[in-house]
């Protein structure tokens, strides 16, 4: 595994404080590994639909350039 070392915002440690506290997670780990995770599904939900929009872009243009 891989380690990483990050600076975080006064807020947003707070906040990883408050979920700590009620229990959602173990610990700051846990949540930055879930969140990051998380991150990555949707760019990669967003990207194949940016790529879907331009397929079908393309299909009607040429549906509309044909004679």
């Amino acid at each position: 595994m891989k380690t990483l070392q990050v600076e975080v915002p006064e807020r947003l440690d707070e906040q990883m404080d408050e979920v700590l506290k009620a229990g959602w997670f173990s610990d700051r780990e846990e949540i930055v590994r879930l969140a990051l995770m998380e991150f990555l599904r949707r760019q990669r939900f967003e990207l194949i639909e940016q790529f879907q929009r331009e397929d079908i872009r393309w299909a009607v243009g040429q549906k509309q350039a044909r004679p």
